[in-house]
């Protein structure tokens, strides 16, 4: 994913990680990727795909503020590249900047767009707060009617805190009611430096190493159990009613894993390292959640993304996520679903006192065993060519 405006952003969200990214960077400097960077991002990974469709994932920070405009040069670019390869382009945004010219853009240039939002104005409002401190939640929904208005296809990314995870039934049936076809949980699980520790003016710890000390998680994470709990009650809902209407990413990739035609996310791979994060200056980082210099694998201007991607030190990162797993997780029932899921998490010691285990451990073994026969029936219907949504038919199990 590219950042073209680094951490920047207009929002102050309490549980976000990345905004205090920018005190990596040297102080005053112009977070706007400059056009030497953005035209060798796109030349590069154009060349570096060997498919005849190219998706380019813009992120931040918050990317609407560099500008209408600089989404025109993108476009531009992207045609003078694309040696006849179709583009599509995808833009996570918080939704507040967006106005009709922005939707006409969005909409001509097929983007897909996601929106932040955690909920109803209640659970929204309690960590996604504006530089003022003030509630974000209308103008987020009425970013969301604009992309409606003009035909924007968009999904939903909800980030999972211990606030919103106590009502999980209401967040559901809320981003259902938004318009939401596609809706993605992500659990949130920040940890704050352990006492001691060089601080660098960063807020948070960097992912776990082997040997670190012990560090609390924030307030605001969500517990593991809780998650899978929540995960659960939304399925329970979606299996009786809502099974090829609205498609929820927790529950397609669980498919996609009992169906053999593995997750399509990288938290739940055997290894990782495919997803990279390329920030402003043309900096190229092994992930978006290990943006810190050990994990700088090089400049694009220096040397191109291809090289990085399939460096020795990438390789080794993504590997890494397999060959640490510890023996409890080796011989874990739901291993063949979980693979240990994202590194970041791993900083929990197993009952028998190995290190790295995954915080989320409890949860997702809690979720994974309860879909277990529903995933298995899904797969049967696939395999007969009938639909998956036919087990609503079929229900109770």
């Amino acid at each position: 994913m590219a950042k073209p405006i680094g951490p920047i952003c207009n929002l102050d969200c309490t549980y976000c990680y990345y905004l205090e990214k920018e005190t990596l960077f040297p102080k005053g400097q112009d977070f706007k990727m400059k056009p030497d960077v953005l035209e060798a991002y796109i030349r590069q990974y154009i060349v570096s795909q060997n498919t005849l469709e190219v998706t380019f994932a813009w992120q931040g920070g918050e990317p609407t503020l560099l500008g209408l405009e600089y989404f025109k040069k993108i476009i531009e670019l992207q045609k003078k590249h694309s040696g006849g390869r179709k583009i599509n382009n995808t833009l996570q945004t918080n939704g507040t900047l967006l106005n009709d010219n922005w939707c006409l853009f969005l909409k001509e240039h097929e983007f897909l767009v996601g929106i932040s939002i955690d909920g109803p104005r209640r659970l929204h409002d309690t960590y996604r707060l504006d530089k003022g401190q003030k509630p974000t939640f209308d103008r987020v929904m009425a970013g969301i009617a604009l992309l409606k208005k003009h035909k924007v296809e968009f999904n939903t990314l909800t980030v999972v805190s211990v606030s919103n995870a106590k009502h999980p039934v209401e967040v559901y049936d809320f981003l259902r009611e938004v318009g939401s076809g596609y809706i993605q949980f992500i659990p949130l699980v920040e940890r704050l430096p352990a006492e001691g520790a060089a601080r660098e003016g960063l807020d948070f710890a960097e992912p776990p190493e082997p040997g670190q000390p012990a560090s609390p998680v924030t307030r605001w994470s969500v517990p593991s159990e809780a998650y899978g709990d929540f995960l659960i009650t939304i399925f329970d809902e979606w299996v009786k009613r809502d099974v090829g209407r609205v498609f929820v990413q927790m529950f397609d990739v669980s498919l996609g894993i009992w169906s053999g035609h593995g997750p399509g996310l990288c938290i739940f791979l055997k290894d990782c390292g495919e997803g990279l994060a390329l920030e402003h200056n043309g900096d190229l980082y092994s992930c978006d959640h290990f943006v810190y210099p050990k994990y700088n694998l090089g400049n694009i201007l220096n040397e191109s993304i291809a090289d990085l991607v399939n460096s020795d030190r990438q390789r080794a990162f993504g590997q890494a996520k397999s060959t640490t797993l510890p023996k409890y997780c080796l011989e874990c029932e739901v291993r063949f679903a979980c693979n240990g899921e994202c590194p970041k998490h791993r900083f929990l010691t197993t009952p028998d006192g190995e290190e790295g285990l995954n915080y989320l451990c409890a949860g997702y073994k809690k979720f994974f065993t309860h879909v277990d026969p529903y995933m298995k029936k899904m797969s049967e219907l696939m395999q007969a060519k009938t639909a998956p949504a036919s087990i609503m038919q079929m229900l109770p199990l």
